[in-house]
């Protein structure tokens, strides 16, 4: 199976896993995702009074210069460690 197969994969796996994770969780697989499709994160920074965007923006941040195929495998890999 492919890289991008199994990156597609795991994203359905992601909307069918046995507990929702914890926050941090949740944004480490939003910012993998993100890095994963669109590469280092872009835009702006959202302001201080949005506090889930802004969020949402560092953890992406966190992952610049991780090559997008690096970041579907680091994203496969998670969503698997949450199925169990």
């Amino acid at each position: 199976m492919t890289l991008q197969a199994q990156f597609e994969q795991a994203q359905a796996d992601s909307k069918n896993l046995p507990e929702r994770p914890d926050n941090l969780t949740l944004l480490k697989i939003y910012a993998l995702f993100k890095q994963a499709s669109s590469g280092d994160a872009t835009g702006e920074r959202p302001g201080m009074t949005d506090f889930v965007g802004r969020a949402k923006w560092d953890a992406w941040n966190e992952l610049k210069g991780i090559s997008q195929d690096d970041a579907k495998q680091q994203y496969i890999d998670l969503i698997e460690s949450l199925k169990d």
